[in-house]
């Protein structure tokens, strides 16, 4: 039976790939990649399919998606499998009495993913803690440790491996404190979800708790029954910029290596799209969340073309109000409202 990218990701969309194989354990997946590669199939590692959209056409090539699950701690040594579910990881360790990575509660997808995005909430980066990412290199044939200093974390949201086929995460390795207690409170909404200040501390399972309660109330922790979970989080990436335009002089603004942040759901929501926008645009099966503007959502029965061109129309819309032209946080494979498609060769 075919296998479609509807059934693998959050988004609910996208057509069949060529070939798909699920795999369990990390030397598996370094042979399957190295057997594609040497018959010259496109492939196309994935994880949780949480921060992904493939075209209706689907894949013409092998799909290969990463199931590995180990964990292991050592004091404060974490090495998890590039497939082990996030939040499973973020449980252990702070069962296992160590802190730090409690604000990243609750996102979703695979643990091989969050040096990709460097992944961040609530003021905290998967960078702080990260040690080295073991990782294939598809070009020379080995399996490398690559240290936190060579992983091109800076920018917002960039990496070495962010949109690079050259190299397949394996496993991820973390260092963290032994603590009952949260890194200072960097976030002024979360600060007064706990009724503290910013800068404060406060347990990591309270932390853990008012991070997930505030996911949950977000849309942004999965419900398959819970239409605004039917999306790949923030679709859009904040955009960073040498110069911010006249016309988003009024936009919250915040330093980056790069230039300068602008948080993209202002730019959307001041723009004229609302939370729940969509109902009464096209067919109504693409709308932004109820309760989150960064959030493109499939309402049931969407296809990826619908939401190629729902994200065209609030992308142009932005553009228009603001002079600023935002673009995809997650990875599209064969499609595309903006710049052509990544290729997923080497």
């Amino acid at each position: 039976m075919t296998t479609t990218f509807a059934e693998l990701t959050t988004m609910r969309v996208g057509g069949p790939a060529d070939e798909f194989v699920a795999v369990r354990e990390t030397a598996e997946l370094v042979e399957v990649v190295k057997h594609f590669d040497a018959k010259k199939v496109p492939v196309l590692i994935m994880g949780d399919g949480s921060n992904l959209v493939v075209g209706d056409a689907g894949f013409r090539g092998a799909a290969v998606q990463v199931r590995t699950s180990g964990v292991v701690i050592d004091g404060g040594r974490v090495l998890a499998d590039a497939g082990a579910l996030w939040d499973s990881v973020v449980v252990a360790t702070i069962e296992s009495g160590l802190g730090g990575l409690e604000p990243l509660s609750g996102i979703p997808g695979s643990t091989g993913a969050t040096p990709v995005q460097n992944v961040g909430a609530y003021g905290a980066l998967v960078s702080t803690f990260l040690t080295h990412v073991t990782a294939y290199d598809r070009h020379d044939g080995v399996v490398l440790e690559i240290p936190l200093n060579d992983c091109g974390f800076g920018s917002h949201r960039k990496s070495l491996f962010k949109r690079n086929p050259r190299y397949v995460v394996l496993s991820v390795g973390f260092e963290l404190p032994r603590t009952g207690e949260s890194q200072p409170i960097a976030y002024a909404g979360l600060a007064q979800r706990l009724d503290v200040e910013v800068g404060d501390t406060v347990s990591v399972a309270a932390l853990r708790e008012a991070v997930v309660a505030m996911r949950t109330e977000r849309a942004m922790v999965l419900n398959p029954a819970d239409h605004d979970t039917w999306s790949v989080g923030s679709f859009f990436v904040n955009p960073v910029l040498h110069e911010v335009p006249a016309r988003a002089s009024e936009c919250p603004k915040y330093p980056d290596v790069a230039g300068t942040k602008l948080p993209a759901a202002w730019l959307i929501e001041n723009a004229g799209f609302p939370r729940g926008y969509g109902a009464d645009w096209g067919n109504g099966r693409v709308q932004l969340s109820s309760r989150h503007t960064l959030a493109v959502t499939n309402r049931g029965g969407a296809t990826t073309s619908d939401v190629m061109a729902f994200a065209a129309h609030i992308r142009d819309g932005v553009e228009e109000a603001f002079g600023v032209r935002l673009g995809p946080e997650c990875d599209l494979i064969n499609c595309s409202f903006d710049d052509p498609p990544p290729t997923v060769g080497i």
